[in-house]
């Protein structure tokens, strides 16, 4: 069994806080599975005034869009380069991630991410922690863990997995594919920031012509995300679509539009319920999003 180093509960309610400044940051996404990653990562890049984003990730997932997590993951890889030329970041590394899920709770998935991941952290100032931004399957950043159970100390994991903690499940997708390694996030004591989907991230809704009034004929990257959009419904008459992805970027561009509070990390039942329990470490949960601010900001950045 790995044993992890626990912070003290202070400490960890101080890493819990808005960094209330510019961080380091790295961004681990399954890219081609939906078109929110795509708006995730431009977001990100175009946040430079409040963070820097020193790599990228391409993260497992496996539905009708692949043939399995390795297909899946070298999917993303690809369009994680796709957009990263499209924005003229070719500066940013991208590593490839896990080709498979954790194959039992202490034995990680060996991926050029989570090596990477480790020495990145491994070299970061513990009073300046490497923010770890994820959009998938925890796959890539459990396995790290795992690897290396001192980077718990030097990182803050910014996750959107499982829904509201209200909801009477979280079979979400991101949490359903890799339950080893999303009970280990929520386990471990990682500092841990939480925002769920249904319920939370399922404020960002957006239509076509919202996209189209603010989005297309910003640039390349404004006609590849309208364009993205357009493709993903045959029929846009009274259509809207989650951009769940933008959440995370949001919360650290600023808190107020992403209220939050401490709570007692939960559990998950092996039926894909929330279990709460009063004696565990505290992680910082997101439940609520104002859709308009986030849009707005979205929309001003890409702009630029």
């Amino acid at each position: 069994m790995t044993t992890f180093p626990t912070l003290p509960a202070s400490q960890l309610v101080q890493r819990l806080e808005h960094p209330g400044r510019k961080i380091r940051l790295v961004l681990d996404t399954d890219a081609f599975n939906e078109i929110d990653d795509q708006f995730a990562i431009a977001y990100a890049l175009k946040s430079a005034d409040n963070m820097t984003v020193e790599a990228l990730y391409a993260a497992p997932f496996f539905n009708e869009l692949s043939s399995g997590p390795a297909d899946g993951m070298e999917k993303s890889y690809q369009e994680i380069l796709n957009i990263r030329r499209i924005l003229g970041r070719e500066d940013i590394p991208v590593y490839r991630g896990s080709t498979g899920y954790l194959p039992a709770s202490d034995q990680p998935v060996e991926s050029e991410a989570a090596r990477n991941l480790v020495n990145r952290a491994m070299a970061s100032d513990p009073a300046d922690p490497l923010y770890v931004v994820a959009i998938g399957a925890i796959t890539n950043v459990a396995s790290a863990l795992l690897m290396e159970p001192r980077i718990l100390e030097r990182i803050v994991l910014v996750w959107l997995g499982g829904h509201a903690l209200h909801w009477s499940d979280t079979k979400e997708f991101n949490l359903f594919q890799d339950l080893h390694a999303s009970r280990l996030v929520l386990d471990c004591g990682v500092p841990l920031i939480l925002v769920p989907c249904l319920g939370v991230a399922s404020h960002l809704q957006t239509s076509l012509s919202e996209l189209r009034d603010f989005v297309k004929g910003q640039g390349e990257i404004g006609d590849y995300l309208f364009e993205t959009y357009l493709s993903c419904s045959d029929d846009h008459f009274a259509y809207s679509r989650v951009i769940w992805d933008i959440a995370v970027i949001a919360w650290l561009n600023n808190p107020e539009w992403c209220p939050s509070a401490l709570v007692h990390s939960p559990r998950i039942s092996e039926d894909f319920r929330w279990m709460h329990d009063p004696l565990r470490h505290m992680i910082r949960s997101v439940h609520f999003i104002r859709r308009d601010e986030v849009f707005r900001d979205l929309f001003l950045r890409i702009a630029r």
